[in-house]
């Protein structure tokens, strides 16, 4: 089986990493970039599904048996960026780039698409963003996005985490709640160590 760098598309004071360095990370552009890569990879290790520093090949055997949807976070191989999405899709493992301006982060898309790719100040949001985008819409006024490599046209499909380990009990109820923040009246009636604790890790996934 054949893994692929890809791109996707809608239808769609340099400071050198010395607190952490898990894999081949580029030099920062900035105290902004470096702050929202720090605070994504702490964010990325709680997640359960960051294998930081495998490549994509290994990525690819990992998913080889598992469900197309299935999905990884790892660092990436190419000094020009800092995290790879490892997917599984019907046409085998896609491995996408996650591309980091100096404030956000998104998805590598094509030339005309690049201006209007949703950017986010965490990768994990961004992951929930596009697990939440219809791969498929009846409903032709939303977007789906698409995976564009060797000529085909795969739609991007994020279903389920590949999980590395066990989350806590805790954990699990954070990230339960985080995802039902919406319904309740305003967050700031939560307890402030309630309020502290989700937001160390406020993604529902």
């Amino acid at each position: 089986m054949r893994v692929q760098s890809t791109m996707v598309t809608h239808s769609k004071f340099n400071i050198a990493m010395s607190t952490f360095t898990p894999y081949c990370y580029r030099t920062f552009s900035c105290k902004t970039q470096y702050q929202i890569v720090h605070q994504t990879w702490i964010r990325l290790q709680q997640s359960g599904f960051y294998w930081a520093s495998i490549n994509g090949k290994e990525a690819g055997a990992l998913l080889a048996k598992e469900p197309s949807g299935t999905f990884l976070i790892r660092d990436s191989a190419d000094r020009r960026h800092f995290f790879t999405l490892s997917v599984k899709t019907s046409s085998g493992t896609k491995n996408v780039r996650v591309q980091c301006d100096n404030r956000s982060f998104y998805l590598q898309t094509d030339p005309e698409g690049e201006r209007t790719a949703p950017r986010f100040d965490c990768v994990l949001k961004l992951v929930y963003h596009y697990m939440n985008t219809p791969k498929q819409p009846k409903d032709q006024s939303r977007s789906a996005c698409y995976i564009y490599t060797g000529g085909e046209k795969v739609p991007l499909e994020l279903c389920k985490p590949f999980t590395c380990n066990m989350s806590s009990l805790q954990h699990l109820c954070r990230k339960t709640v985080n995802g039902h923040l919406g319904v309740l009246p305003t967050r700031d009636q939560l307890p402030q160590p309630l309020k502290d604790f989700l937001q160390e890790y406020d993604a529902p996934i």
